[in-house]
């Protein structure tokens, strides 16, 4: 994340993202796959790291082999195979979405993972319960615990769509956006930006 100052002087936080050129690689529509789609790429690989069916996929769009295929179905104006779509589709002080995949934090707790409170004071005969989830289920009836119970286990890694986030600056010579805020994921990893 980095930060601007917009022509008030407030200073605006926001993430930086890389955002293109992305080549359509794939026309999907309604007589052949049943919906309507363009299917974008960004992110070049050399040839030796991609599979051959990656490579004549790509080579159809006359495009070097890239890490990251996205579909989108909701797509204005008219694309071909082959064309590079970049960061000047996008305009300043517009609202998009950004979805991602959240950082993992591993096998987590229920204090961390769910906010409780643990059993509280020490005292009265507590012993190594501070961060415990206490009680889980009802006595002989039902028998069992209900799905869904609020326990410990892995946290984090999921994708999370992050909505309306406003773009403050786009830089097309560099293929960059800045968006105000911060979006899912770790440094480096890949998103998705939809309008």
């Amino acid at each position: 994340m980095t930060s601007v100052y917009d022509e008030n002087g407030k200073n605006i936080p926001c993430t930086v993202i890389e955002a293109g050129p992305c080549v359509v690689t794939q026309v999907r529509n309604e007589e052949v796959d049943g919906y309507n789609a363009y299917q974008i790429a960004f992110d070049d690989i050399s040839e030796k790291h991609a599979t051959k069916g990656t490579t004549g996929h790509f080579a159809k769009a006359k495009s070097a082999p890239k890490r990251k295929v996205v579909e989108f179905r909701d797509w204005e104006g008219e694309q071909a195979v082959g064309d590079t779509v970049g960061v000047d589709i996008l305009e300043e002080g517009e609202f998009v979405d950004v979805v991602g995949t959240s950082k993992g934090k591993g096998f987590q707790g229920v204090v961390k993972r769910h906010g409780f409170a643990g059993v509280g004071d020490a005292t009265h005969g507590q012993h190594n319960r501070l961060r415990a989830p206490g009680s889980i289920g009802a006595c002989s009836t039902p028998a069992r615990v209900f799905k869904g119970t609020r326990m410990a286990g892995r946290m984090g890694g999921q994708r999370v769509k992050m909505i309306n986030l406003q773009v403050v600056k786009v830089l097309a010579d560099k293929n960059v956006v800045l968006v105000k805020g911060a979006v899912p994921g770790t440094k480096g990893s890949y998103v998705i930006i939809e309008k």
